[in-house]
């Protein structure tokens, strides 16, 4: 067996982990907005996110996927296949400006920056990633999922050891943050298939690079395994500050800043680079469903794609997370069922 499921499971992860899960601004209002209660759902989350990874890289191994549509094309109905693409192709392009939004709120919050400003820098180098050959773009997705690993290890470990008010306090403080919907299952079903619409249209090509369908099983499950982690350790460090980081834009920048002013810089900084991989990953697999094949074709498209996102991107983070992403998880819903 090679060792090419270890950079693919990497990527995969650098593509599910974006903007609102590394910044916490997701699980804040999807899950911990509930207050204790939503560490259960987290946690169903984490397994969803295992099978997911597992089936998703399978299926694009054993149809040598391109692109989406390869896969859909032999496993649903013409009529919804052709819905499902539709699906696929305005999520994508939403949440890859909602990405956008994010990382200009990230370079904000830690630098000052005008959030245009850090958005523009994201999408240069999306732009810039595109003209790299396909492994090397595999390589340059994969190379932050060890940092984020580490930084999430840390937030817990000093979340953990410093004081924090009781649990009582704790939930009562989470009651000010507005949940995305009203009801802590229908958010974890609702974020999961967030989840599937941010991550199978990448998923598909990934498991397309790998030959042996063995390897994209295991690719898919030490991913999904890794997202897991990341996501309970990320909700449980935000949790134990909840009153610290209840009305904030990125509340896990929040907590690094409280650990020391050069974790914070670092933690800014590798927020930026997941939310810059899940932005690339949104807008290559857009542009590759609409390249006929052709890498020039598929760089043009990019270009206009980001162009686009990036105009969209100027309505701001926080507030395009909460009108945004309910509708778009539902629409990921009907994937499930065709999945399934």
């Amino acid at each position: 067996m090679s060792k090419k499921y270890v950079s693919v499971a990497f990527a995969y992860v650098g593509v599910i982990v974006g903007a609102g899960l590394a910044s916490g601004q997701d699980l804040l209002q999807y899950f911990l907005s509930f207050g204790a209660p939503g560490l259960i759902g987290i946690a169903a989350l984490g397994v969803l996110n295992i099978i997911f990874g597992v089936v998703a890289l399978q299926l694009g191994s054993y149809f040598r996927s391109g692109h989406h549509d390869d896969v859909f094309e032999r496993i649903t109905h013409p009529v919804v296949r052709r819905v499902i693409d539709v699906v696929l192709v305005f999520s994508g392009f939403a949440m890859g400006f909602v990405m956008l939004a994010g990382a200009g709120a990230n370079l904000e919050q830690q630098f000052g920056l005008p959030a245009w400003a850090g958005s523009a820098v994201c999408s240069g180098l999306v732009i810039l990633t595109a003209f790299l050959d396909f492994d090397r773009i595999m390589e340059v997705i994969g190379v932050f999922t060890p940092m984020i690993v580490i930084a999430i290890i840390v937030l817990v470990i000093y979340s953990l050891v410093t004081p924090h008010p009781s649990m009582a306090e704790l939930n009562a403080t989470a009651t000010q943050v507005t949940p995305a919907l009203p009801n802590l299952w229908f958010s974890t079903i609702n974020y999961f298939a967030l989840c599937v619409v941010n991550g199978i249209g990448m998923a598909f090509v990934l498991g397309g690079s790998v030959l042996r369908i063995g390897e994209a099983r295991l690719a898919g499950r030490i991913g999904g395994t890794i997202i897991a982690l990341v996501i309970g350790g990320d909700a449980l460090a935000l949790y134990l500050n909840m009153d610290r980081i209840w009305d904030v834009n990125v509340p896990a920048l929040e907590i690094a800043r409280t650990i020391h002013p050069w974790f914070a810089f670092v933690y800014t900084l590798i927020i930026f680079a997941l939310i810059y991989n899940t932005v690339f990953s949104l807008f290559f697999a857009t542009a590759r469903r609409f390249s006929g094949g052709s890498t020039k074709r598929m760089r043009i498209v990019l270009v206009g794609v980001v162009a686009l996102g990036y105009a969209a991107s100027l309505m701001g983070f926080k507030k395009l997370i909460g009108g945004m992403y309910p509708i778009i998880g539902w629409l990921g819903v009907a994937l499930l069922v065709v999945l399934a």
